[in-house]
């Protein structure tokens, strides 16, 4: 396919729509494995940083169908590669097959900045999936934003955050500073342990 169709933002648009072509994936095999363990069962689930749904779709397919998985994505700005930029109608329409599959779960959208939601949000999270602004700043301010309202048992898991670990990806470093002076060392926060890494991704669990 020629580049300038193949990188066409319109043209992935409407194959996203129509179902032609999957979502870019985002992570890992491995990853997604993780992203499902730890999904299934939970009531409700929290992803910040939707895009295309890759990860969104894993969550959609392990949760029950009568839990709640809330999607917050602005859709601003620009992508960081060409023609990568997504877009929040396409988004929509692999939702709408990926949970007409199983009858559920049900998707909240949330097409506003992240720190925005957080500050009107008082609903308990079984699940926080952390994926959004990468930068040390951004990832910080959703932790704080969302980690509080995480139920004991609860999970949060932040991507990109093993930077210069063996298969750790090559993101920024941000998540992985903030995971760092946040879980590792003598001066690891009180009431959270990490339980899971895989690949990019940190598990933290709030002991119950």
């Amino acid at each position: 396919m020629p580049a300038r169709l193949k990188n066409s933002e319109r043209l992935r648009g409407f194959a996203l729509r129509a179902g032609l072509v999957p979502p870019r994936p985002m992570h890992s095999e491995a990853e997604a494995a993780l992203l499902a363990r730890l999904a299934a069962g939970r009531r409700t689930v929290v992803e910040i940083g939707t895009y295309e749904g890759s990860s969104a779709v894993v969550f959609a397919r392990a949760m029950d169908p009568g839990a709640t998985l809330h999607l917050i994505d602005s859709y601003e700005g620009n992508a960081l590669l060409f023609g990568w930029k997504g877009t929040e109608r396409a988004t929509r329409r692999v939702m709408e097959r990926a949970t007409r599959e199983r009858g559920g779960p049900r998707v909240a959208w949330h097409v506003a900045r992240s720190g925005t939601v957080a500050e009107g949000w008082s609903a308990p999270i079984d699940l926080l999936f952390i994926d959004g602004d990468h930068s040390e700043e951004g990832t910080r301010s959703d932790w704080e934003g969302f980690s509080p309202h995480v139920v004991g048992g609860g999970v949060v898991i932040f991507h990109d955050a093993r930077a210069g670990q063996p298969r750790g990806g090559d993101a920024g470093p941000g998540p992985t500073l903030v995971v760092d002076s946040l879980f590792r060392g003598e001066r690891a926060l009180a009431g959270w342990r990490i339980v899971y890494e895989v690949d990019s991704c940190v598990a933290v669990e709030r002991v119950a």
